[in-house]
């Protein structure tokens, strides 16, 4: 998906044109560490009370979760192929790279392949989050690896990255949300 040559969607919302309560949420996300209104934000200004609880949820699993940044990444890039969310890849194979990802790593997500060149605590991270996705739960092999690198609080965490990113995802792909122009399409379609 390049620039979108309809109309988007969900358009932005003209600041003058919002509700007070959507002009709110929409200031508090611009005003935080996100610094815009990218992504999937336009769309949830239409429903303001879930735009600023699924902010608030999205802030600290990017910026103070218990999952360390790389693995967090790695995580969001599992998610972002499970859903084919072209915007969600672009965004955060980027983020993933500055947090110290391997790009092979990244590589093989892309391609549907299971890396070969993981280092260990990124492979029960991938295999926590794909087995999670796969199964609708995860076997206490999986489970037990995941307690001993990231801690109760870590999996938990970890679980709400898969779900989060699972939302953002939907969101971005109903929204049709366009790549900046000029940007390709970083994932191939899958056969499935």
């Amino acid at each position: 998906m390049t620039a979108n040559p309809r109309p988007p969607r969900f358009p932005p919302l003209d600041k003058d044109a919002m509700t007070p309560a959507q002009r709110q949420v929409a200031e508090a996300i611009a005003s935080g560490p996100r610094g815009g209104l990218g992504g999937p934000f336009q769309a949830w200004l239409r429903s303001p009370d879930l735009a600023d609880r699924l902010q608030k949820v999205g802030e600290y699993l990017r910026f103070s979760s218990a999952v360390p940044r790389r693995l967090n990444e790695l995580a969001i890039l599992i998610t972002a192929r499970a859903w084919d969310a072209q915007y969600e890849w672009y965004a955060h194979h980027r983020m993933a790279m500055q947090a110290g990802l391997d790009p092979a790593v990244a590589a093989d997500i892309a391609e549907g392949r299971r890396p070969a060149a993981m280092q260990a605590d990124e492979a029960v991270v991938y295999d926590f989050c794909s087995e999670l996705r796969a199964n609708r739960s995860v076997g206490d092999i999986t489970l037990a690896a995941a307690l001993a690198l990231l801690g109760e609080q870590g999996v938990v965490d970890l679980i709400a990255v898969c779900g989060y990113y699972d939302v953002v995802s939907m969101t971005l792909n109903v929204a049709e949300v366009a790549l900046p122009d000029g940007v390709p399409a970083p994932l191939k379609p899958l056969a499935r």
